[in-house]
């Protein structure tokens, strides 16, 4: 893997030897929903969605969780659209607006790939076709599930994880010709590949082979979704990020005493690769999250995730 020193304070992560990527800042949201089938939002998002616009970021990548499906018995049609339509014109429409890109990877509770879960998916996937932002794509074929582009020198990688344990279909072999390259690698999915939040352990990929893979293509940073707790961790040369959710039910990382608070993250890129990590807290998100207040790792029967800024 790439060599790393992280500067203290600034929360630094540098990537040595990679001189591809160009400025670049990525917001990434996650987890927006609220109760099964609900068109409302907290007011949460909203401020969320302004506070970004006004941050100007190059692009926002959602984490997963936009809508509330996965419900038993079943969503109608007329629900799941409905539910669409009003994340639309809650986040998707203000930032067309101010010409920010946005890129998503499923929730489970937008396209679950467990059965029965079959109309909200394909309603998932038609939604997002029509809305795919003009990028530099290194495959699409199955866009908005499984694809990856390249922006100001980065390669980014979307895996389609709505489910538990590895990785469905042809993805491994997929992103292992995708992400051949030089230059900063940025993965995102909704579950994480290792555990982040109380009661949600096993809601992993938890899978040896995708971090082997990691290595092996270099791949520097996964952000994922699905545990509603921002955490910034780092295990054997790769950073995993956790997102805190906006929408309902914060929770406690591991070993945690206190729930996350709401935030959204806001990466900076530079030619060097990824500058810094940071979140912006609620409910007004002008205010950054002190890291130093997490706790110092997240330790799982899994693995042991080191905080960012203690990495040495």
């Amino acid at each position: 893997m790439v060599a790393r020193a992280v500067l203290s304070t600034l929360f630094l992560l540098i990537f040595c030897g990679s001189t591809f990527a160009q400025n670049l800042r990525v917001a990434v949201i996650s987890d927006l929903n609220g109760s099964y089938g609900s068109t409302r939002y907290s007011p949460h998002v909203a401020a969320a969605v302004d506070r970004i616009i006004a941050l100007a970021p190059d692009l926002v990548i959602s984490t997963g969780d936009m809508v509330a499906g996965q419900r038993r018995p079943v969503l109608s049609e007329p629900e799941v659209r409905a539910m669409w339509e009003a994340f639309h014109a809650e986040v998707t429409e203000p930032l067309n607006r101010a010409g920010i890109p946005l890129v998503v990877t499923p929730g489970n509770h937008d396209a679950s790939a467990y059965g029965g879960f079959e109309a909200e998916r394909a309603i998932f996937a038609e939604q997002w076709r029509a809305m795919k932002p003009m990028l530099d794509y290194i495959d699409d074929s199955d866009y908005p599930f499984f694809y990856a582009f390249e922006m100001g020198g980065i390669r980014f990688a979307s895996l389609d994880a709505t489910t538990l344990g590895p990785l469905r279909g042809d993805q491994m072999n997929r992103m292992s010709k995708a992400m051949k390259g030089s230059g900063p690698a940025v993965t995102f999915s909704h579950l994480p590949l290792w555990p982040f939040a109380q009661s949600r352990e096993r809601e992993i990929i938890g899978d040896p082979a995708l971090e082997a893979l990691y290595h092996k293509l270099d791949v520097d940073l996964h952000l994922s979704g699905h545990h509603h707790a921002f955490y910034p961790g780092w295990k054997d040369g790769v950073a995993y990020v956790s997102q805190a959710c906006l929408g309902g039910g914060t929770r406690a990382l591991i070993g945690d005493t206190v729930r996350s608070e709401r935030s959204f993250t806001i990466l900076e890129f530079g030619t060097e690769g990824l500058r810094s990590v940071q979140a912006y807290k609620g409910p007004d998100f002008r205010e950054l999250l002190d890291q130093t207040s997490l706790p110092p790792q997240v330790i799982s029967p899994k693995a042991t995730l080191q905080r960012l800024d203690l990495v040495k």
